[in-house]
C-alpha cells in the first residue's frame, strides 16, 4: 500500500520518528471514520534485523548488513502494508533500489528526512546507554558520507523534513502523501524480469529431440514426400509441421535443433524480456520448434 523511508544522520532521532509515525497511522487505521481497506503498519529496523551498529564500522560487514535490511523490506512490501524502514539510508542509491522496489510492488513512496546538527548528534550518540550507539570514530565517518535527499529526485519525494526541534511529525500531510499519493507504475527499468520454470531446461531438449525423431519416423514411413505433417509425440501433443518434398537429414534437423536450443537457452537462463508470462510448456516449445524448421528448411 504504502512505503515510508526514514533517513537522517546517525543518533539524530530516527527510531523515535518512526514509532511517532507508526502511532498516527494506526489511530487513523482505527478510527470509526476510516472507511478504506485494513492495513497493518510495520517497521523494518536495523534492531529489527538484530543488525549491531558495529556493523558500520567496516565496509566488509555494511554491505551484507545493507543487502539484509533490503530483502526484509522486499518481503514485508505487500498492498496490506504501510511498511517503514528505520535505519540511516544515507546513500542515495539505496534508497533508489528500495523506490524501485516499491514502484514494482505499486506502493506510494515518501521520504521521512530527519535532521539534527552534527553537534546534537555527537552528544546524543555519547549520552546513549542502550548499546546502540556508534563509535566515534564511525559516527563522524557516517556523518562525512552522509547523502542527504532531495526532493528534486524522484526517488526522494515526496519528502518532508522533520527538525529537531519539532516536537511531531507533520502526520497529516505525509498521510495524505501515502493514501492519495500517486502511485507509479513499474516501468522497463524497474519491473521484474518474467522467469522460466525450474524445468524449462528439460523441457526443451525433451521436446526438440522427441520431435527430431517424430520427423525423422514420418519421413521412412510417407517416403519423403514432404507436405504438412502432424507428429504424434503423445496422446495429447501433436504438432504441425510443413516439410519440403524431398527427404530431411538428420544432420540437418540436429543443427536446427541445435540453433534453437541455444537460442531458448540463453532467454531461460538470463529471462526474457517478452510482456506478459512466458509459456514454457511442451505444447508451446512444440509449437516454435515446428515454425522453427518451417522458416529454417531449405526446400
Amino acid at each position: 500500500m504504502a512505503f515510508v523511508t526514514i533517513s537522517g544522520y546517525p543518533s539524530a532521532g530516527k527510531t523515535r520518528r518512526a514509532e511517532q509515525l507508526k502511532q498516527h497511522f494506526e489511530r487513523r487505521l482505527q478510527d470509526p471514520s476510516y472507511d478504506g481497506p485494513p492495513l497493518k503498519v510495520t517497521i523494518v529496523s536495523d534492531d529489527s534485523l538484530n543488525l549491531p551498529r558495529s556493523v558500520y564500522d567496516d565496509g566488509r560487514a555494511e554491505k551484507p548488513a545493507r543487502g539484509a535490511l533490503f530483502t526484509a523490506v522486499q518481503r514485508q512490501m505487500a498492498q496490506d502494508t504501510i511498511l517503514i524502514v528505520d535505519s540511516l539510508n544515507y546513500i542515495k542509491g539505496f534508497r533508489y533500489q528500495m523506490y524501485c522496489a516499491a514502484r514494482e510492488h505499486k506502493l506510494r513512496v515518501c521520504t521521512v528526512f530527519v535532521v539534527a546538527m552534527h553537534d546534537q548528534c555527537r552528544e546524543w550518540n555519547a549520552s546513549r546507554e542502550d548499546g546502540r550507539a556508534y563509535a566515534p570514530e564511525t559516527l563522524e565517518n557516517l556523518l562525512m558520507r552522509y547523502e542527504e535527499p532531495s526532493s528534486m529526485v524522484r526517488w526522494d519525494s515526496p519528502l518532508f523534513t522533520v527538525p529537531w526541534t519539532d516536537a511531531d511529525v507533520p502526520a497529516d500531510d505525509i498521510w495524505k502523501a501515502i493514501t492519495e499519493g500517486i502511485v507509479k507504475p513499474p516501468n522497463a527499468g524497474t519491473q521484474a524480469v518474467p522467469k522460466a520454470p525450474t524445468d524449462a531446461l528439460r523441457t526443451l531438449e525433451h521436446t526438440s529431440n522427441t520431435m527430431v525423431a517424430a520427423i525423422m519416423a514420418e519421413q521412412a514411413a510417407s517416403g519423403g514426400l514432404g507436405g504438412p505433417v502432424t507428429l504424434s509425440l503423445s496422446s495429447t501433443l501433436k504438432p504441425k509441421v510443413d516439410l519440403p518434398s524431398r527427404n530431411v537429414t538428420l544432420s540437418e534437423l540436429q543443427r536446427l535443433k541445435r540453433q534453437f536450443v541455444t537460442v531458448h537457452k540463453k532467454a531461460i537462463t538470463l529471462g526474457t524480456t517478452e510482456k506478459g508470462a512466458v509459456d514454457w510448456s511442451e505444447e508451446s516449445i512444440a509449437d516454435k520448434f515446428a515454425l522453427y524448421i518451417e522458416g529454417n528448411l531449405k526446400p
